[in-house]
């Protein structure tokens, strides 16, 4: 039986001991910006992988070094002009110059263990869809020789591991259970994807121009469109110095740009602004069809006030709705992390239930939920973005599961619901419904 190129959700461990029957290229980018000592560090500790060499291509991205930067024959080295902190450009700089079905990503500053290319590329073989992140420790290698294996080389070295990244994985099960705010634990310095998923996507935003979010928005990103999240202990690597939170110049201020930068492009709660309208929403309401004006206006109003960042296309205007942005009549391509497909008008009167189903949605195995009300009337669909973006991808929806639901607190509206009642907020659900 052939197998699928595809899990279903995040579901990583059912491919847990399958390996590849045929191991890919892998292209391993390294990220290079005045460190020739680490940077000689890390191409020595890759010069002894366990993967086949003939299928290991090593590309040094160079971010503006000043003067010449040194590589071992073999090792392709790309540059770009200094014009400030540009990791994003760099990183898409080195993969063009790749080859690899397989993308790894590591810093120049971070040595990884015999093991770590095979370990971290073992699902990107496997699912074009995985994007894994390995575990980043941290030594002091100062007077170390760079060509000093890296499990000598740090005997008596280590230096503490961040322990939000290790709490974390173990609440997560190594990211088996992750979420929309998982991007937070993909860490650039060791990550790996599939070339694939990684075009499609984009690769990384090159409008970033200052330390940090990078990898968390490209993380994101790659999430919404239907990436699996794994995290491989066994892919070590280490880096040079102790991690961010214990270096200079990491303090408020830089965390705050770094969050400022991020609040417009990742729209999801504890991450997006909690009153501003994002530049992509959250949710998504689609009214289809000519309706009354009275049950049109009672269905936006409502859902609108369930779910105030939300955005609503409807198929007609109205006064009402007049300069709010969040109303639209254009019927163009809708994008949102949730989107709910309606056919006639209802009313939100208790928000709780429909609320806990559009924020858990395509966080795990169910991608899509078919709403109908106790009469098993339909109240419409909802479908997560990364379950629409698998089904793009392979041409069938069963990379997410897909469940009907009794919507409670949601009822279709009569084409002659009253207003006065609805505005005024003393009406029974009989003068709606």
């Amino acid at each position: 039986m052939t197998r699928r190129p595809w899990v279903v959700g995040n579901r990583w461990d059912t491919l847990d001991g399958v390996d590849p029957e045929t191991l890919p290229r892998v292209s391993v980018i390294v990220a290079h910006y005045e460190q020739p000592a680490e940077l000689a560090r890390t191409l020595s500790a890759l010069s002894v992988q366990d993967y086949p060499h003939e299928l290991l291509e090593i590309i040094v991205a160079d971010d503006g070094s000043a003067g010449d930067v040194r590589v071992p024959d073999g090792v392709i080295l790309v540059r770009q002009d200094d014009r400030g902190f540009r990791l994003a450009a760099a990183r898409n700089l080195g993969v063009r110059a790749s080859s690899g079905d397989v993308l790894c990503f590591l810093d120049a500053d971070t040595a990884p263990e015999p093991g770590y290319v095979r370990e971290l590329t073992r699902l990107p073989a496997l699912l074009p869809e995985a994007v894994t992140v390995g575990r980043r420790r941290h030594a002091d290698f100062s007077g170390i020789a760079p060509e000093t294996p890296v499990l000598e080389a740090v005997v008596d070295r280590e230096l503490p591991e961040p322990a939000w990244l290790a709490q974390e994985y173990a609440r997560s099960r190594d990211l088996l259970d992750a979420d929309d705010r998982s991007y937070r634990f993909v860490i650039g310095a060791v990550i790996a994807c599939s070339r694939r998923l990684f075009d499609e996507t984009g690769g990384f935003d090159e409008s970033f121009s200052a330390y940090g979010g990078e990898d968390w928005e490209w993380a994101h990103r790659m999430w919404q469109a239907g990436a699996v999240l794994a995290h491989v202990p066994t892919a070590v690597a280490w880096h040079d110095g102790p991690e961010w939170a214990e270096r200079s110049g990491s303090g408020l201020a830089r965390a705050n740009a770094q969050t400022m930068t991020l609040v417009s492009s990742i729209p999801v709660g504890g991450a997006a602004p909690r009153g501003l309208l994002s530049d992509v929403p959250d949710l998504v309401v689609r009214l289809r069809g000519t309706h009354t004006p009275e049950a049109l206006f009672i269905a936006v109003d409502s859902i609108l006030a369930a779910f105030p960042l939300a955005r609503v296309a409807v198929d007609a205007t109205m006064i009402a709705f007049a300069g709010d942005p969040r109303i639209t009549v254009d019927d163009g391509p809708l994008d949102a992390r949730v989107i709910w497909e309606l056919d006639r008008p209802v009313v939100v009167l208790e928000r709780d239930w429909i609320t806990e189903r559009i924020a858990g949605l395509g966080t795990g195995d169910v991608g899509g939920v078919d709403l109908v009300d106790a009469e098993g009337s339909s109240l419409g669909v909802l479908r997560s973005r990364r379950a629409m973006r698998r089904a793009v991808r392979w041409g069938t929806s069963d990379a997410f599961e897909s469940h009907r639901a009794v919507a409670d607190g949601i009822h279709l509206l009569r084409s002659d619901p009253r207003v006065e009642a609805w505005v005024g907020g003393w009406g029974s659900r009989d003068q709606f419904c």
